[in-house]
């Protein structure tokens, strides 16, 4: 089964637009994790079956995993998360964005050492660092396009012969690059007339929508720009508000709490 095709299923199964961000920051768990070699696969996990049910994809984020020297608990996670919850897709969270043989390793790192069914590029070097990606068929290659930091202005609304950048990269990825059917977006919560701008280039192309919950984004708006017309076509991500919703020892129920509620929230207005 494709990446595309998992996302749609899971999605529907779980009615679900919800991406869950596993950024596991150890300074932030609740103390009984403290001292625990583990802890970062231990409390992601936790989080994980706690809230499966509720979500179309996790998202762990590679640099939290990398800083704590835990790739190996990353590795685990993500064959955690295949065996107990096949058909939930797990989307690297990387950012990769390099050319030639090292894109080509980027890849085999996001597929073939984690196992990850998508993985996150920056396009902003090209086709040839999106290529070695896109040789994966099967996998899904989410490109940055309009990115939720206020920095992201400082570039992606160049103009560049009559229209944004960021409007070029979507316009390109929806018409040129996605030869597999493989690939998202990134557009950010916090912009959403950009979300309806990037929707009205790509069709139903898949977007992933970090920026709401801890950032700010607002749910009406992100939906409502950027759902397509079978009222899908998102993965509204969230990661700090729901991993950090508990401080004790019941952090994985206040998890789901805040799951349920925010794809409630999301479904109110699909």
């Amino acid at each position: 089964m494709t990446f595309t095709q998992m996302l749609a299923a899971a999605s529907q199964k779980n009615d679900s637009l919800l991406c869950v961000g596993l950024d596991p920051d150890p300074a932030k768990f609740p103390a009984h994790f403290q001292g625990r070699t583990e802890a970062i696969y231990d409390f992601c996990a936790a989080i994980v079956d706690a809230t499966a049910d509720l979500v179309s994809a996790f998202k762990p984020q590679i640099a939290y995993f990398a800083a704590q020297r835990a790739e190996a608990q990353l590795e685990r996670l993500i064959a955690h998360i295949h065996e107990r919850y096949p058909g939930i897709p797990v989307i690297l969270d990387a950012k990769r964005g390099d050319i030639g043989s090292t894109a080509e390793q980027y890849a085999r790192e996001a597929f073939a050492r984690y196992q990850a069914d998508a993985v996150t590029v920056n396009p902003y070097m090209g086709r040839d660092s999106v290529e070695p990606y896109l040789d994966w068929a099967d996998k899904g290659v989410i490109l940055l396009c309009r990115t939720s930091n206020a920095g992201g202005s400082d570039l992606q609304f160049l103009d560049v012969g009559g229209e944004k950048l960021y409007e070029r990269v979507a316009r390109l990825a929806a018409r040129d690059w996605n030869r597999n059917g493989q690939i998202g977006l990134v557009v950010g919560a916090t912009y959403p007339a950009e979300i309806a701008r990037v929707r009205e280039i790509v069709g139903d192309m898949p977007l992933l929508v970090p920026g709401i919950g801890a950032q700010g984004g607002d749910v009406e708006a992100t939906v409502t720009a950027g759902r397509t017309a079978m009222t899908g076509g998102l993965l509204i991500n969230s990661s700090r508000a729901i991993l950090y919703a508990g401080k004790d020892e019941n952090f994985a129920a206040a998890a789901r709490r805040v799951a349920a509620e925010t794809r409630s929230a999301i479904n109110r207005y699909r």
